[in-house]
């Protein structure tokens, strides 16, 4: 029986069962191949839909449409390429529940964090928006005699973006519109387990005015990201998922000469020190552990306890991950949903098996949880362990799902040398009411992205989104100015006219 409580989403559940296919050069085409893959409703376990899986001659006609917009697109005015870029933002901002509704049915994580996730998405379309301020060049007059030289940023041509399940708007917004209105041409190969919103961005973007061929979307799997590794007419790729596939792309890409931006794994840790707020902290801790499964790259799931703080927020972190509210995530009241596939939900638990067999204390286990209604959804419970080691596989390895792992140091300098031995360095946390505890943790700390008393310091669309050690492959972060950088080459450009140009031979280094 429904709970009369139960508040539910401002929107219907999204329930297209068309396939989803490619868009390329303006217009949705079905793969050449035939083959499909079924999408799952992750609440009810049942498929939803298929999508297309792209075979190479799909890339090959998704790049020529890319390659041939390319040029115009390139001469378009950046403030004329930004005026599209803001209708887009209005069509985004005037969608963001129609997307959050798509997100909800085909990722599962609650609705209101798919709203928070098309936001997010949104701040960097933003960004995108001011980007003639972004491309402007440097210039000296004078360098030498009668010599001007002068930099400008250029565009690269086609590009391409492999983006993951958990992020299925906001991961693909940290690279197209930064792409896009830089000057280049996008090609999108969003996750093939949650891919309509990918299209449908698309069809807003050509609402708002782009040119057929400047953003393509192509479905698929490995087959279509070895195609456009392989590619010779892509300049760059873009990659935001595990560690193993990061470092494929990275060095694959590497061999075919592309520009590469490949972001990994994780293993995010929380240092709270014997001064932390206790109950802000355990409210902080629950959300980024718990929150959208832990299907997040910056998601918590290792609480470093620092002292004999464990002994105040063990409990109350036991209590909380107990009565966690857990259902589809259509309803408003939910704090939680299913993960992502059967696939996944069978991983997490063999970690928790794992865990148990390796001595770590489970204190709540979430194997087996069912939901009243959707007894066949794809639901792991939130999961707390105590009194793991650095030894363990839990500790070591991403597991992707609601699994905190609590591990207990003496002093703060002990916290700082576990977290930078992790190979990962992707983001961390810190909660302390101590300010010089703080600064020295940021300081010493070997990660990209770092929360003071911030669980999930994901960075603003201007500053830009990246980690250290094994969770980056290549020189720059994803969106800011690095995602600038990125899309763009340099080009230095000297001049003179005849009036100052001596006559003669020149045989020597030119000097200043």
């Amino acid at each position: 029986m429904k709970d009369q409580n139960t508040r539910t989403a401002p929107v219907a559940a999204y329930v297209d069962s068309g396939d989803v296919v490619n868009f390329i050069g303006g217009r949705l085409q079905p793969a050449s191949g035939g083959r499909k893959q079924d999408v799952f409703n992750p609440s009810t376990g049942q498929v939803a839909r298929q999508v297309a899986l792209s075979t190479h001659d799909d890339v090959k006609a998704a790049v020529a449409a890319a390659k041939a917009a390319a040029q115009a697109w390139a001469d378009t005015p950046p403030v004329r390429r930004a005026r599209i870029m803001s209708r887009f933002l209005r069509l985004m901002n005037d969608n963001v529940d129609a997307m959050a509704a798509m997100i909800t049915a085909e990722h599962g994580k609650v609705f209101t964090d798919a709203q928070g996730e098309v936001a997010r998405g949104i701040d960097v379309i933003e960004f995108a928006c001011g980007i003639p301020q972004l491309l402007k060049g440097d210039y000296t007059e004078q360098v030498a005699n009668g010599i001007d030289n002068w930099t400008l940023r250029q565009p690269l041509g086609v590009v391409a973006g492999i983006t993951p399940f958990n992020f299925p708007c906001m991961v693909p917004c940290w690279m197209f519109p930064v792409a896009i209105a830089a000057g280049n041409t996008f090609i999108l190969k969003p996750s093939e387990r949650d891919p309509s919103v990918s299209l449908f961005m698309a069809r807003l973007f050509q609402e708002a005015g782009l040119p057929d061929g400047v953003f393509n979307v192509i479905q698929g799997d490995k087959a279509v990201v070895d195609a456009l590794l392989e590619h010779a007419d892509v300049a760059a790729l873009s990659f935001v998922g595990s560690t193993p596939i990061a470092q494929y792309i990275y060095e694959r890409g590497a061999h075919f000469g592309k520009r590469v931006q490949a972001l990994g794994g994780a293993k995010n840790h929380m240092v709270i020190l014997p001064d932390a707020d206790i109950e802000r902290t355990v409210d902080a801790l629950v959300g980024a552990a718990y929150g959208s499964a832990g299907e997040r790259c910056m998601a918590i799931s290792v609480a470093v306890m620092v002292g004999d703080v464990g002994k105040k927020i063990m409990p109350a972190l036991a209590e909380r991950a107990r009565s966690l509210n857990i259902k589809d995530g259509m309803n408003l009241d939910a704090e939680m949903g299913p993960v992502v596939s059967r696939e996944a939900l069978q991983r997490i638990e063999s970690y928790i098996a794992l865990g148990v067999e390796q001595g770590a204390e489970l204190l709540v286990d979430g194997r087996g949880y069912k939901v009243a209604g959707h007894e066949d959804g794809f639901y792991v419970g939130g999961t707390l362990f105590d009194k793991v080691t650095p030894d363990m596989k839990i500790y070591k390895e991403e597991i992707f799902g609601p699994v905190l792992a609590c591990v207990h140091v003496d002093d703060l300098g002990a916290a700082i040398d576990l977290v930078n031995r992790h190979e990962f360095g992707n983001g961390v946390s810190c909660f302390t009411s101590d300010g010089h505890a703080a600064r020295e943790f940021s300081r010493r700390i070997q990660v990209g992205m770092v929360g003071v008393n911030v669980p999930i310091p994901v960075p603003m669309s201007w500053h830009g989104f990246g980690g250290w050690k094994r969770s980056l492959f290549g020189d720059t972060h994803a969106y800011g100015e690095e995602g600038v950088r990125f899309y763009t080459k340099q080009k230095s450009i000297m001049q003179r006219w005849p009036e100052n140009i001596a006559k003669g031979n020149e045989f020597i280094m030119p000097t200043m």
